[in-house]
């Protein structure tokens, strides 16, 4: 059993939705003790096993778990809990998918808002984070636990934001729901100053310099590409700077994707760090300077993570990619979960 908080203890956290870990490591950040995680996927529930040891992973799909079961075994009563964070799994709200209306409502993967409300009413947190894509602000799951929440007495604020805005160096509109039992919530402030791809990447050299498996995975590229990739221009430079004869045809005949093999431009901020994150036909995905697509090292670091933060190379390329561009940037969680307890 652990112990319930103290006053003189660090406020507790429940991570629900786990991922490989950038909201428990945003919560740690922020100054809360993380008690548990629930992490269905094996491959992210070892990721986040390796950089959080000690935080009690629950290795289920959320909906096979019992929420009053495992408050029991955290030793918490209801109302104990500080903060209950998470991040149902968003791809079903996704813009690309949204743009056909019914694409949303029929993926299951968006009934996940439910289990989040689940656990909300068997802990009764003190303080609720949700963090999500902008489209789940229209959605009727969702809408409907915001009501629910209310209706337990807790004030609730919705808002979309730009995680640029907290210190994490790249352009990222997420939805931000905060509740609280005690006051109405408010957003933190803005960082004075954004951070840039050059800050973000300043220590970190060449893939093959560095002792980091993660940073040398290697690119499997034709000649064709390579020619194509070395002639986007430095610095922020675009497929529509290239001649004529080496445009794809299937760029010439779309007026969209404008990014797709797109340099970052050193000295703003990086595009949405996704899945696709280590392609260049997948978005603005080129280095700045060197002939290739950022790592998958750089791409953690663009969404905020540590340089000593552990992947495991073994589980291949694709999967660490949809792990990173699936997580919270833990500077963006740190700014407003630390808002409950500044």
């Amino acid at each position: 059993m652990r112990h319930i908080e103290t006053s003189r203890e660090m406020p507790s956290a429940v991570d629900l939705f786990s991922g490989c870990g950038g909201l428990s490591l945003g919560l740690r950040q922020a100054g809360y003790r993380v008690l548990a995680a629930v992490e269905v996927d094996p491959k992210a529930q070892e990721t986040y096993r390796l950089n959080h040891p000690d935080v009690q992973l629950c290795a289920t799909d959320i909906r096979q778990l019992d929420p009053v079961l495992l408050r029991d075994q955290l030793g918490l009563g209801v109302g104990d809990l500080k903060l209950l964070a998470g991040c149902p799994p968003c791809q079903g709200f996704s813009r690309l998918r949204t743009r056909n209306k019914f694409a949303s409502i029929e993926d299951p993967r968006n009934n996940l808002v439910i289990e989040f409300q689940r656990f909300a009413e068997a802990f009764r947190p003190q303080n609720i984070l949700l963090e999500n894509v902008p489209s789940l602000r229209g959605d009727a799951r969702f809408r409907s636990f915001v009501a629910t929440l209310e209706s337990m007495g807790y004030k609730c604020l919705v808002e979309v934001i730009d995680a640029a805005d907290y210190g994490v160096p790249q352009r990222r509109r997420r939805l931000i729901m905060l509740a609280s039992l005690l006051e109405l919530p408010s957003l933190p402030e803005p960082v004075a100053e954004r951070s840039t791809v050059r800050k973000a990447l300043s220590d970190v050299r060449e893939p093959g310099d560095v002792d980091d498996p993660l940073h040398s995975i290697p690119e499997n590229r034709s000649e064709a590409v390579r020619r194509i990739i070395g002639l986007i221009p430095k610095d922020g430079g675009s497929r529509r700077d290239l001649p004529d004869h080496l445009i794809l045809d299937c760029h010439k005949k779309s007026s969209g994707f404008n990014d797709v093999y797109g340099r970052m431009a050193w000295d703003k901020v990086a595009p949405a760090i996704t899945s696709g994150c280590h392609n260049p036909s997948k978005g603005r995905f080129l280095h700045p300077e060197s002939n290739r697509t950022i790592t998958l090292r750089e791409a953690a670091l663009l969404q905020g993570f540590p340089l000593d933060y552990k992947f495991v190379v073994g589980h291949g390329k694709e999967s660490i990619a949809l792990m990173i561009g699936n997580a919270l940037p833990p500077p963006l969680i740190a700014a407003h979960a630390g808002s409950f307890i500044s």
